[in-house]
């Protein structure tokens, strides 16, 4: 069953990569043929009331069985051991203690999972698109599990295409995949303690609508101040279009909290024009445009410091798969990271590890964002929640 999943899954990424190459090899006009959904656009019903209340609604949530947010390296136990071990021998490496649970609990939203050109949103009943998220969540939600309460909806996401275009069908469907993230949410909030700090984190797609979800459900509400920290990873979050309406500020050191973590992986030599013009289809969230030389946020995920440096051994691992196996294994002081002029987070040359066939063209990352960085990520969560309790 683990290889039949994974195998779906490889066989996602692998078209999500085709759509990414058409980007480059074929002129704008010929990839939205290639790629944006032909089907019109037609507008679904808002879920019922109680949907959320239902466990089959989340691919993660506390007490469901087969959670896929429980998922760990296999090699996981050892790699802390060997950190711990080392911690008192290099002042310089970054601190690392037995681990104890988060006291927070988390909302993550699953990045893109649909390529598809019959559709412009995934429908619930799709068997496929929910194992494609569900690998997703596998991976990407895992470096938050040291929380019991790590909470990933189900939701009709957008198209990839959606993306690849400013047809007002785009905007429709992310809006209606916007609705039932935002519908998720306020389920997620009335099930948690009602002093609990949140954590909010998605990728790519998941990113670009928490965007939208601070700015209309947690801004200038009493949730403010219950945020310890928000990761919007893989989608551009505007210094100057975005903060101002989501109310809080990038993170400017790494035990900053009530704050925005977010970054774009890109390796040496970046080629950055497919991702500017997919960003630039986008309006800010105070709807204008982000313009030509937009400034967006990156916060370093190894130092946990905005427009920070940080050398490879600093690194406490990259998740490598293991497709064949169903698995993977963590390989630290490998990546390092730095924050550039650009706003990218750039990792040097393509590291030396068999990630698989997926990087995206122009050493674009952006499949790897989490991944690269999976155990500093869960060491940052640990950091920033342990400075949000303590105040």
């Amino acid at each position: 069953m683990a290889r039949k999943f994974l195998y779906i899954v490889t066989g996602l990424v692998v078209l999500v990569l085709l759509a990414f190459l058409a980007l480059r090899i074929f002129a704008q006009d010929l990839t939205e043929i290639a790629f944006v959904p032909s089907a019109k656009f037609t507008d679904q019903p808002k879920l019922a009331e109680a949907s959320y209340d239902d466990p089959d609604m989340w691919l993660a949530r506390p007490g469901m069985k087969n959670d896929a947010a429980r998922w760990l390296p296999s090699d996981f136990a050892q790699v802390q051991a060997s950190e711990a071990a080392s911690e008192g021998a290099d002042e310089a490496a970054p601190a690392v203690t037995a681990e104890s649970k988060v006291d927070a609990a988390v909302f993550f939203v699953h990045p893109t999972g649909l390529v598809s050109r019959s559709s412009w949103n995934a429908s619930l009943d799709d068997q496929v698109s929910r194992q494609r998220s569900r690998l997703f969540v596998q991976g990407m939600a895992s470096p938050f599990n040291a929380s019991p309460d790590v909470w990933a909806p189900r939701y009709r996401q957008a198209a990839v295409g959606a993306f690849l275009t400013d047809a007002p069908e785009a905007t429709q469907a992310l809006d209606l995949a916007y609705r039932d993230v935002a519908q998720a949410f306020d389920t997620f909030v009335k099930s948690i303690g009602p002093g609990q700090p949140i954590v909010l984190a998605g990728h790519s797609q998941g990113a670009f609508h928490l965007r939208r979800l601070i700015r209309d459900r947690i801004a200038g509400t009493p949730l403010a101040k219950r945020i310890a920290v928000a990761y919007i990873i893989g989608w551009p979050v505007s210094n100057d279009r975005d903060l101002p309406l989501m109310g809080m500020p990038a993170c400017k050191d790494a035990t900053s909290t009530g704050c925005v973590v977010s970054w774009l992986s890109f390796a040496d030599p970046p080629e950055t024009e497919m991702l500017l013009r997919a960003y630039a289809r986008r309006r800010g969230l105070d709807g204008q445009e982000v313009g030509a030389d937009p400034s967006f946020v990156c916060v370093n995920p190894i130092s946990g410091v905005e427009d920070g440096k940080a050398a490879a051994r600093e690194n406490l691992g990259t998740l490598v798969p293991d497709l064949a196996q169903g698995t993977g294994t963590l390989a630290p002081g490998v990546v390092p990271a730095q924050c550039g002029k650009d706003h990218l987070l750039h990792i040097g040359a393509p590291p030396d590890l068999d990630m698989g066939p997926y990087v995206l063209p122009g050493n674009n990352y952006h499949l790897y964002d989490i991944t690269l960085f999976w155990a500093n990520l869960r060491a940052d969560l640990a950091r920033r929640v342990g400075a949000f309790s303590a105040k």
